[in-house]
């Protein structure tokens, strides 16, 4: 299921769209620091993890920076595609990650052909970011106490997955929309 939603230019183009949504009401709420008009600062990215051929504008960053001298903050909003500074596609990091909780080998290295087989290594550190330095953010804190019973924090992204009550395509967006707060600038950190 999930290898061909990864190759899916429709699935990266609803992400994209989420992310237009997202920068739009950052842009339009303005500067945090000033309350000054915000310009567009996009940033190129050069993503891991996706399994199809999309667009370049799948690769820019939506990112503003007040246009008032003397402020010039940065503004960098919210993403579905990007998790903070990670390399790798959100989708990939929450997948992957999700899959070393009851999945077989085989399947991880189905979706590990699909991505362009991510080092093991690499997923053990996404595994100790999830159960250890996305479980101290304020936002867990207090995002966690939505959840009855309480999420296996051990078993994160999975069990977080779980919670989702929709389709599987619906459920990865619905997880990603979920952890938003925590993908935005330096606001946000990572």
């Amino acid at each position: 299921m999930y290898q061909s939603l990864l190759s899916d230019a429709r699935f990266y183009d609803r992400l994209l769209d989420f992310d237009r949504d997202l920068a739009e009401q950052a842009r339009s709420a303005g500067c945090g620091e000033c309350g000054g008009a915000l310009h567009s600062a996009r940033y190129w990215r050069k993503p891991r993890g996706r399994a199809c051929c999309v667009g370049p504008e799948h690769d820019q960053r939506f990112s503003f920076c007040c246009a008032r001298d003397g402020c010039r903050s940065r503004t960098t909003p919210a993403s579905l595609r990007f998790l903070g500074r990670k390399v790798y596609l959100a989708t990939v990091v929450v997948l992957v990650s999700m899959m070393q909780h009851g999945v077989t080998e085989g399947r991880l290295e189905r979706l590990k052909e699909v991505i362009n087989s991510v080092d093991r290594r690499t997923v053990r550190r996404w595994l100790q970011w999830w159960r250890n330095a996305f479980t101290a953010t304020a936002f867990w804190r207090n995002a966690r106490a939505a959840f009855s019973p309480p999420v296996e924090q051990d078993r994160l992204p999975a069990t977080l997955f779980e919670r989702f009550r929709v389709e599987a395509a619906e459920r990865l967006i619905a997880l990603l929309r979920f952890i938003t707060p925590i993908t935005g600038g330096k606001a946000h950190a990572i």
